[in-house]
């Protein structure tokens, strides 16, 4: 007879039959009710298991006595049962897509490949598919707190300028450097000669700079700094962080220049900008005023007679009709024929690569021959350029989120006690 698992009570029974089971087997029960959820013992075991795993594999792990592990197993499954909870009634969810790039990052910052990895998991005796599950419920419960904490974090413009005027605030926006650097060295206890010769070495060196040597090689070359293995690469830093003699230099440079040879009582040194970030860096951005007009192809209009219409109607605007006219009349953009075909100032990489070569390459006022892209066939006009200053309101964004980062933890940890006291918790022994 087909045998039946059976759900009383909480507790899960083997059977042979419905009407008599003589022999039963219990392979699951209710460990905690959690308003609307249950925990069974088998998630507190495997959970269980899993944190003396990772304790046991920490240098310094102790593992706590088990009843005592067992309690904190329950409470954190507890307040993830409710996170859970919420996050399906505000319908949250983790596609398998967005779950395999979390693992695949995971199994990056482990050195591994996601088949390494999951040979790794389940050598330490976890089940990779309960560690996805796990991993899905992390990502679920991630987002609803980032919810939540958007909704009772409170910033005011107030507080932002507070931050922005003390010392630490100023060191939180500074700008960032990325700054390479070949150091010649002088000999110890060097006289005038010696230290001219060495001079000479670093005007040599930058005259291959400047007929377009490598300075990444260079540096592996002749440096004696001791990042000259990493092409003299000092990584990212504030000016703070900087050499003296390089940070007011650094500031004023543009990325990809070389500064020196800068004399200093070790030697002489040239430095590269590599890159730079931040409030000066990015807080001035280019904007292009464009407008345009789209022609597709439909079921009405073949390929064909789209271009053919595109080109009459830039010969048209060429001739001197206005282009605006044009464009609430024939665009096929719905989101600017209203406007004349206005797409408003935008920064770079807003378009289509076609359509932001094209409006890149073309004279102030000029009407662009028509061309193609994914969206149509389009001629355009660009109307305005300009360079828009956001450092202040890019430093602005910095201090929020360092101020909103500051209280995030104590905020969640807050929140995650209310909704705790306000649950119905039933522990079963």
């Amino acid at each position: 007879m087909k045998h039946l698992v059976l759900l009383v009570t909480g507790i899960i029974l083997l059977s042979s039959s419905i009407a008599c089971y003589p022999a039963l087997i219990l392979l699951d029960q209710i460990a905690v009710i959690v308003d609307s959820d249950v925990i069974m013992q088998s998630e507190v075991k495997a959970r269980t298991k899993a944190i003396k795993t990772q304790i046991s594999n920490s240098p310094n792990g102790t593992l706590p006595a088990d009843d005592v592990l067992t309690a904190q197993v329950i409470e954190r499954l507890v307040v993830e049962s409710l996170q859970i909870q919420m996050a399906d009634r505000r319908g949250i969810r983790v596609s398998d897509a967005e779950l395999n790039e979390a693992l695949q990052s995971i199994s990056a910052q482990n050195g591994l490949n996601l088949t390494q990895f999951q040979q790794a998991i389940e050598q330490d005796g976890i089940s990779y598919p309960e560690m996805r599950d796990q991993i899905r419920r992390e990502l679920k419960m991630n987002r609803l707190q980032q919810g939540i904490m958007r909704n009772r974090i409170r910033i005011s413009e107030q507080q932002i300028k507070n931050f922005l005027d003390t010392e630490v605030g100023g060191v939180i926006t500074a700008d960032e450097y990325r700054v390479a650097h070949i150091l010649l060295p002088n000999p110890a206890d060097a006289n005038a000669k010696q230290i001219a010769a060495v001079k000479q070495q670093a005007d040599a060196v930058r005259k291959r700079l400047d007929e377009g040597a490598d300075f990444q090689s260079l540096a592996v070359e002749r440096s004696a700094g001791k990042n000259a293995l990493e092409g003299g690469d000092l990584g990212w830093r504030k000016p703070g962080q900087l050499p003296t003699m390089f940070s007011d230099v650094a500031q004023e440079m543009e990325i990809g220049e070389v500064r020196g040879p800068i004399k200093s009582g070790s030697g002489y040194h040239l430095i590269k900008l590599i890159q730079k970030r931040g409030a000066k860096a990015e807080g001035n951005v280019e904007q292009t005023r464009v407008r345009h007009v789209l022609v597709r192809p439909s079921e009405i209009r073949t390929n064909e007679e789209a271009r053919e219409l595109a080109e009459s109607l830039q010969e048209e605007v060429v001739e001197g009709r206005a282009f605006d006219e044009i464009a609430k009349l024939h665009s096929d953009d719905p989101g600017s024929a209203l406007s004349g075909g206005d797409l408003g100032w935008s920064r770079a990489g807003v378009f289509v690569p076609k359509f932001e070569e094209m409006m890149n390459t073309l004279d102030l006022n000029k009407v662009s021959p028509v061309f193609r892209t994914e969206h149509g066939y389009h001629f355009l006009e660009v109307t305005g350029r300009r360079v828009e200053d956001f450092s202040e309101r890019f430093k602005q964004r910095q201090a929020e989120n360092y101020l909103r980062n500051q209280m995030f933890d104590e905020e969640l940890e807050a929140w995650l006690r209310e909704i705790r006291e306000e649950a119905f918790v039933e522990i079963r022994s």
